[in-house]
């Protein structure tokens, strides 16, 4: 959603690698993940963040939050543009992503609030490492956090 808005507001396009890799694959994420398995998925995500990357400049790509756990990926999302990390409390995180049925289970063993919170304290330091730029969204609506993504890029020169 925050995507979209900056998209909008800055009057420039906006890829979801979700939506990439779903149309590349031909199928739904849960189903690749099913299917297919997590390597699988790596995989072609992967692919994705390195043909989106190379070929668009001036726009905005939407990540999913595992794609910074590859060093490929970082390295092509920073060579084309600046990333940018969103933080907030685990329980604003289960809030907003708990109705997303595009997001399969990482681990089969552990409840879905079980599984962010352990997300989160795994993949903290390369969130941090990838970033360019950090904003604590847990109080900010939508649109709040889009100005102040605009504000800082353009107080870095960015944009």
């Amino acid at each position: 959603m925050i995507s979209k808005i900056l998209a909008d507001i800055l009057h420039c396009r906006c890829y979801s690698l979700d939506k990439e890799i779903t149309q590349q694959a031909g199928k739904l994420i849960p189903e690749i993940v099913e299917q297919e398995g997590w390597i699988r998925f790596r995989e072609i995500e992967r692919g994705v963040v390195q043909q989106v990357s190379s070929e668009v400049r001036n726009s905005i790509i939407d990540c999913g939050g595992g794609v910074v756990m590859d060093e490929h990926n970082v390295a092509n999302l920073r060579r084309s543009g600046k990333v940018v990390l969103l933080t907030s409390s685990l329980e604003k995180i289960i809030q907003r992503i708990s109705r997303d049925s595009n997001r399969p289970p990482l681990e089969g063993k552990l409840s879905f609030e079980e599984e962010q919170q352990k997300v989160l304290i795994e993949r903290d330091p390369q969130y941090r490492g990838a970033a360019d730029c950090i904003f604590e969204t847990t109080h900010l609506e939508p649109r709040q956090i889009a100005l102040k993504i605009i504000i800082r890029f353009k107080k870095e020169r960015w944009i």
